[in-house]
């Protein structure tokens, strides 16, 4: 491949010059790679430049002053190293699935991707997940390191994706993910906002910063045509229908009093939960067996990505019943003598395990 026809800021005489693959990590760089050379929170990549060319790197991509040809290098100068190395991956892993699906928020994510996923699979069509609890499609599951996968993991798998005719792709966005431009390229069809507390702040330092990184996914990376899906009771829709009205884009909503889709009735059946639901005028009589009225609100968020999916509206409530908890997410883990409930549910800082005894 040639680096012409991936960089426009190059000297002409040096866009025929070569390049058999992209790293940012020098431990992994193969001849003939291209080197991007990260300044990151605690490493600096440019120290790791010379290690990079004796594994055989021909392209270097960095921050550093010098562009140019040196000693059979080549040496690109870019002000945001981090995105660039994005839109290069997105570029040269070019095939992607047809529904690219983001869902942001502080907590609920791994929860709407993984309901939406089982509803997918339920209705009989091809889906994947990639986030917290790795990539999951019909066929196997991979374990990953980061809820958002670097840009050249997560554009390389969404191509293998698409490879095996998977077009349903869901993924969670976190803020460092969105911060650190790893989603930069991707246009996604549907974005899902949960809810907003307080986390993270020993890297974004401040609340604004937080929320900010969280509503990139809404300003940046949403496809013409593209939907965002969210709750009208939280404290941030108003910011998000301020998006939606700016760049023309549909917002769907859930919501107890109002939304597109709303919550009129709701009771406890044992372990079950019973609910009533209105959408576009009809009245829908459905049941799931999960533990937490919150619950509630992460299916109809995922329902709500499911029908912008293509799919009859009427098929994803016969299957809600069948839904299964995620695990590690109000997840009943089991009894004691008194016969009180063990339920285990991941929860953010200050504490990482919340463990409830129900009676």
């Amino acid at each position: 491949m040639l680096v012409g026809k991936f960089f426009s800021n190059i000297h002409a005489k040096n866009k025929s010059h070569y390049f058999s693959g992209i790293s940012f990590n020098s431990k992994n760089v193969k001849k003939n790679n291209i080197f991007f050379a990260i300044n990151g929170t605690s490493i600096d990549g440019n120290k790791y430049i010379k290690d990079a060319i004796k594994k055989g790197a021909k392209t270097v991509v960095s921050n550093l002053s010098f562009q140019g040809k040196k000693n059979k290098v080549l040496y690109i100068k870019t002000k945001n190293t981090r995105k660039l190395l994005s839109e290069i991956a997105s570029k040269f892993y070019k095939k992607k699935p047809k529904n690219l699906i983001a869902v942001t928020g502080t907590n609920g994510k791994t929860s709407i991707a993984n309901f939406y996923f089982q509803i997918m699979k339920l209705i009989g069509k091809k889906a994947a997940y990639i986030g917290t609890l790795g990539i999951k499609t019909q066929f196997k599951n991979l374990k990953i390191k980061n809820t958002t996968l670097d840009p050249i993991s997560l554009n390389k798998n969404l191509e293998k994706l698409k490879k095996n005719k998977i077009d349903n792709v869901i993924l969670e966005a976190s803020s460092h993910g969105l911060k650190q431009y790893r989603l930069q390229g991707l246009k996604f069809k549907t974005g899902i906002f949960t809810n907003l507390s307080r986390d993270h702040l020993d890297y974004h330092r401040s609340f604004n910063d937080y929320l900010k990184s969280k509503l990139i996914l809404f300003k940046h990376h949403l496809a013409k045509n593209s939907n965002i899906v969210t709750d009208i009771d939280i404290p941030q829709y108003k910011l998000i229908k301020n998006i939606s009205d700016k760049k023309k884009i549909k917002i769907l909503t859930i919501g107890t009093r109002n939304g597109s889709l709303k919550i009129i009735d709701h009771k406890y059946e044992g372990e079950k939960q019973a609910f009533q639901l209105n959408y576009k005028n009809k009245t829908y009589n459905l049941y799931i067996n999960l533990i937490g009225k919150v619950q509630l609100k992460n299916i109809l968020m995922a329902m709500l990505a499911a029908e912008n999916s293509k799919i009859n509206f009427e098929k994803i409530v016969n299957v809600i019943n069948k839904i299964k908890n995620v695990s590690g997410r109000l997840e009943k883990i089991g009894k004691l003598k008194n016969n009180a409930k063990i339920i285990l549910d991941y929860a953010h800082p200050p504490v990482l395990i919340k463990i409830f005894f129900f009676t």
